[in-house]
């Protein structure tokens, strides 16, 4: 490989450690809305492919383990994938164990990497030869990924009866979109749809301040006292190995392995679907959520970077939910990138290694020794310097951007509309993981029951 590139790739590397590490650190910022506008800011800016994969692989792992770290500190989400992770690291925390949760998160997360590249890569080439085979049934894996998840969620009769009616919803958005030309018929928007998913709950709450009656309960004459721990840095050791307990990296090396396999599923389903299924295994309550968060931190990681690489070089089109909603813009960047000319027919297999393997190996080292080291003097200085208001308007400011983007004034009440919608089937217990796979099943559930 060229000198001037590989220096080039790290960089870049460098630079996406360096920007998601404090975009992570910040509650509340989904990952979608903030991998994707730098994503297209970089492909439409002409950057050489090998160079946006770097940096895209960097930011994710980099935003993946700085956005469990409000989680473990403060009982805030990072992102949605920290979100399933709440109750077990509130429950450590309010027992004084925020130190090794930080740990035991920041190990689990480099077994998640270090397991999920070299799996990823082995069934990326082994699906290869059947992508032209597999892509007709595209759609129809992600109903089956909708089903599935359903069934194995709690309120099983809710999630099933919703998914019809939520393909609906889309669907009709988009077929209006393309009635009155507003986007070209062989134009499908996913990316804005999928941002509104994710901000589904927070619409509902800023929604409700406009009901006098909802927001008269909401009044309040006392401040939220937020505890960031001050013993954050009393072990020393980095080694992961002495950090987790044997059950621990077995549990979180199993869960992140078989993940890969699923990798046309909705991440936090399977973070849910894993990490509780280990951790129910456990009677001690810590050891119950020492492991929960252990194999949900690994699952963070391995469900991303699977759902990226799978579809990026076997297939070269969006098979999974990650590649539909984080990594849309490797797919389809109009001008640059195009379903039919994207980084899948740019990249050699070499190129794909490379990239993958210098944007984790960096990554991963500087981001768990940050993590290890320094996570309460950045947790403390995000969360004192910068105010939690200024920072989600900012990116429901992207969301509104993308969506404008994306179809015009129209669809920014569009996406309002399908934030309320699902926000609300959301704290009814319809999970994202649901929602998203709908969102990608809907072409076909419409399609076929319109020949019925």
């Amino acid at each position: 490989m060229d000198i001037i590139l590989l220096f080039q790739m790290v960089v870049a590397s460098l630079a996406a450690v360096a920007l998601y590490t404090f975009i992570g650190f910040v509650p509340g910022t989904d990952e979608t809305s903030v991998l994707v506008p730098v994503s297209l800011a970089l492909i439409l800016a002409g950057t050489p492919p090998i160079i946006i994969l770097t940096f895209f692989i960097s930011a994710i792992i980099t935003l993946n383990l700085t956005n469990s770290m409000p989680t473990a500190l403060v009982g805030l989400p990072g992102g949605v994938l920290s979100s399933p992770m709440i109750e077990h690291a509130l429950y450590l925390k309010n027992r004084g164990l925020s130190t090794i949760t930080i740990k035991k998160m920041a190990a689990g997360s480099l077994i998640g990497t270090a397991i999920s590249i070299p799996v990823a890569l082995v069934l990326a080439n082994l699906l290869a030869p059947f992508a032209a085979t597999i892509q007709p049934y595209a759609s129809l894996l992600f109903v089956l990924g909708a089903i599935f998840l359903s069934l194995i969620g709690k309120h099983k009769l809710l999630a099933l009866f919703s998914i019809i009616p939520l393909a609906l919803l889309f669907q009709s958005l988009r077929y209006l979109y393309w009635g009155t030309g507003i986007v070209p018929a062989d134009t499908n928007i996913t990316t804005s749809f999928f941002l509104g998913i994710t901000i589904g709950p927070l619409i509902i709450s800023l929604f409700s301040l406009l009901n006098k009656e909802s927001r008269t309960d909401m009044l309040t004459d006392k401040l939220k006292v937020i505890t960031i721990p001050k013993n954050l840095n009393e072990e020393k050791t980095l080694n992961p190995f002495k950090i987790l307990t044997k059950q621990e990296v077995t549990s979180a090396s199993l869960a992140s392995f078989f993940s890969n396999f699923l990798f046309v599923l909705s991440p936090v389903g399977l973070i849910i679907l894993f990490g509780e299924a280990v951790a129910n295994r456990k009677k001690d309550p810590i050891e119950k959520a020492s492991t929960a968060v252990t194999t949900m931190s690994a699952l963070a990681h391995s469900t991303y970077l699977s759902g990226i690489i799978i579809p990026l070089i076997a297939l070269g089109i969006p098979l999974s939910p990650t590649s539909i909603g984080p990594g849309s813009a490797l797919f389809n960047a109009p001008p640059v990138f195009t379903v039919d000319h994207n980084l899948h027919h740019l990249l050699s297999r070499a190129d794909f290694t490379w990239a993958i393997l210098v944007g984790a190996v960096i990554s991963s080292a500087i981001s768990y020794f940050i993590i290890i080291r320094y996570a309460g003097k950045i947790s403390q200085f995000v969360l004192t310097k910068i105010p939690h208001e200024a920072v989600l308007g900012l990116f429901i400011s992207f969301i509104l951007l993308l969506a404008y983007m994306d179809a015009g004034l129209i669809n920014i009440f569009g996406v309002l509309l399908i934030g309320i919608t699902c926000g609300t089937l959301n704290k009814m217990g319809v999970n994202y993981g649901i929602q998203f796979m709908t969102l990608y099943a809907a072409p076909w559930i419409i399609e076929k029951l319109a020949s019925l």
